[in-house]
């Protein structure tokens, strides 16, 4: 009778959904102190990039396989909408951090080929960057894979 009740209530709590709000965490950066994107910075990007990539992914126990990239496409956060494959990039960093600071960013896909066959969501990443106009230099504020 006691394995009846408990299996019971084992099954009834597992058939319950729980609310959960697991938000990552996000360092949303300073809107005063951005500069406004131009598709001019580009290359000024790009080149960054070298430095900002093993800082943002070279910290996990599977740095190795970020080591090699490529990058697939670099563009102002506000430039995505309207297209269908990134324009729910420019919707998260809205929710994160609000509109002003998504209008801010960058958008970087990247693609590491060094997952290829290993494992189909970190064979591409893609990272939200903006560029401190007092430092005068880029930084990722978030990286989503």
């Amino acid at each position: 009778m006691k394995k009846l009740i408990l299996s019971s209530v084992v099954i009834f709590f597992s058939l319950i959904p729980f609310a959960t709000n697991a938000q990552p965490s996000i360092g949303c950066p300073n809107a005063k102190e951005l500069e406004k994107p131009s598709r001019a910075d580009k290359n000024e990007l790009v080149e960054a990039l070298d430095k900002i990539i093993p800082e943002t992914y070279g910290e996990s126990d599977y740095g190795n396989f970020y080591s090699e990239w490529e990058v697939v496409s670099a563009k102002p956060l506000s430039k995505t909408n309207g297209i269908d494959q990134d324009e729910d990039y420019y919707d998260m960093a809205r929710n994160f951090c609000g509109e002003v600071i998504a209008d801010q960013s960058w958008l970087v896909t990247l693609h590491f080929p060094r997952w290829e066959g290993k494992s189909e969501s970190a064979v591409n990443g893609q990272i939200f960057l903006a560029k401190n106009k007092a430092e005068d230099n880029w930084f990722a504020w978030y990286r989503y894979h």
